[in-house]
């Protein structure tokens, strides 16, 4: 079993009394904005960090120049990720001159790598807070040293952490949640530093899970999202992920996702998983990220283009309708025009309803860093260019497919891309777009698709009869 050992309870009893130490001080910050970078991991990771601080006693702030406390919840998986959060640090220096009692905290996987936290301790002084990825659940102890007249905290572990039960939260949305199951990743991508920033795998009891579902459908949620980095290697892999979504579907959780998963890890049981479960979506990322066996072997992926192929087959045959989508890399360290275009061959033979696309990124640590990289930026670019090309051909040809069809739609709230109008998705997790007002938030709603575009449908609520 890939698990770790839990921290205590007398750990976490600690740190709730740091919360209510921190919320009995008098220059306590009142407001918090926390800015959250990266996957849908650190989206979770971000409200559990805004649990704790309200139970500090402070309030969200939705203007970050408003705010009395800032954080930044970083990633670090491509680089132009962490160029972006230190650029946001750089501005918070001017920001903190206006405003000298505003705190500023940093924390996540960019924080986590190797000889950052000091780099920025240096480069940085006015930070307040630095911690790490195994650390959170310390935060509120991190705030009160400094809020009673210590030195700015930097702490960070370099360990492979351990499961954290109990923290307090702050959920982004009332009807739909993210479940983190497990941490971390055993795979050691050669482009990847995941498992040098979040640790060896280590999964969480399924009692406690479940008992985490069951809460959040007492609450009103619709749907629930289980999340890791290698989310179908839960407790070693095989069976075990499978029997979990058993045990979800049967609780009568309305709609059941997960992400991300890893080829080399998608066992028979959760193929056929697809074809027994009412309540779990047709839907699966399925992360290829290229089309070649040579680069796959020097990425490291563990599998074959025709044994990724063949899962897809067999997930087509046990669910049609089920949408694929991926994550793609162009241009690995050695990488020809040719393996390029078996990567290319290999989309127009999947048909991704979506993938997520990019220029390979070196990350210092990796073994990928080090390898001789000849074929130019330029090259690179114009080859991305041609990829996202095609799967954008193909992703309209996919939701085109949708048009005269009638769905179910979880309603998120308003659209983002059509003023008036509300969004909400699919089983198969495409976006609609379609007029309604805001007290359909949360509910599910039957939609006639009435016409596509480049990544989103159009329909019309069918009213209920």
């Amino acid at each position: 079993m890939s698990e770790r050992p839990i921290v205590s309870q007398e750990e976490m009893q600690r740190q709730r009394e740091y919360m209510r130490q921190v919320r009995g001080l008098s220059g306590r910050p009142g407001s918090y904005h926390i800015v959250s970078m990266g996957c849908q991991m650190n989206a979770r990771d971000s409200e559990s960090i805004a649990g704790m601080l309200e139970e500090m006693g402070m309030v969200r702030e939705e203007v970050r120049e408003r705010a009395d406390l800032i954080l930044y919840n970083t990633c670090c998986v491509r680089e132009n990720a962490e160029n972006k959060a230190l650029g946001n640090v750089i501005w918070l220096k001017e920001l903190k001159r206006d405003k000298p009692d505003l705190m500023i905290c940093v924390g996540g996987c960019m924080t986590q790598e190797k000889g950052m936290a000091a780099t920025m301790k240096a480069r940085y002084p006015f930070i307040d807070v630095i911690y790490g990825t195994h650390n959170l659940y310390r935060l509120p102890e991190y705030i009160y040293r400094r809020l009673s007249g210590g030195e700015p905290v930097v702490e960070v572990f370099d360990m492979d952490g351990e499961v954290v039960e109990g923290l307090p939260e702050r959920r982004a949305s009332r009807h739909s949640a993210f479940v983190n199951i497990m941490y971390g990743c055993n795979n050691f991508c050669s482009y990847c530093i995941v498992p040098y920033v979040r640790g060896r795998e280590r999964s969480r009891d399924p009692e406690e899970i479940l008992a985490e579902a069951a809460r959040l459908l007492d609450g009103g949620v619709q749907e629930i999202t289980l999340l890791g980095q290698n989310v179908n290697s839960y407790r070693g892999g095989g069976a075990e992920f499978a029997n979990l979504l058993r045990r979800l579907d049967a609780m009568g959780v309305p709609r059941i996702r997960f992400m991300t998963s890893h080829p080399k890890d998608l066992s028979d049981e959760l193929i056929a998983a697809y074809g027994d479960l009412e309540h779990l979506m047709p839907a699966l990322h399925l992360p290829v990220q290229a089309g070649n066996d040579e680069i796959l072997q020097r990425m490291n992926r563990r599998y074959t283009r025709e044994r990724y192929l063949d899962l897809v087959r067999r997930l087509r045959a046990v669910r049609p309708d089920i949408g694929l989508t991926s994550d793609i890399i162009v241009g690995f360290p050695g990488e020809t025009r040719n393996q390029f275009e078996d990567t290319l061959s290999l989309v127009r033979e999947v048909r991704f309803d979506a993938a997520y696309t990019f220029v390979y990124s070196p990350r210092k640590g990796t073994r990928a860093a080090e390898l001789p990289d000849p074929v130019s930026a330029q090259e690179k670019s114009a080859w991305i260019q041609e990829l996202i090309a095609l799967q954008q051909s193909i992703s309209l040809e996919a939701l085109s497919a949708q048009v005269g069809r009638r769905e179910t739609v979880l309603v998120e709230g308003a659209s983002t891309r059509d003023s008036g109008s509300l969004g909400g998705r699919t089983p198969r997790g495409h976006m609609v777009n379609f007029p309604g007002g805001a007290e359909l938030t949360g509910r599910f709603v039957e939609v006639e698709i009435t016409s596509a575009g480049k990544n989103t449908l159009r329909g019309r609520r069918i009213e209920e009869e």
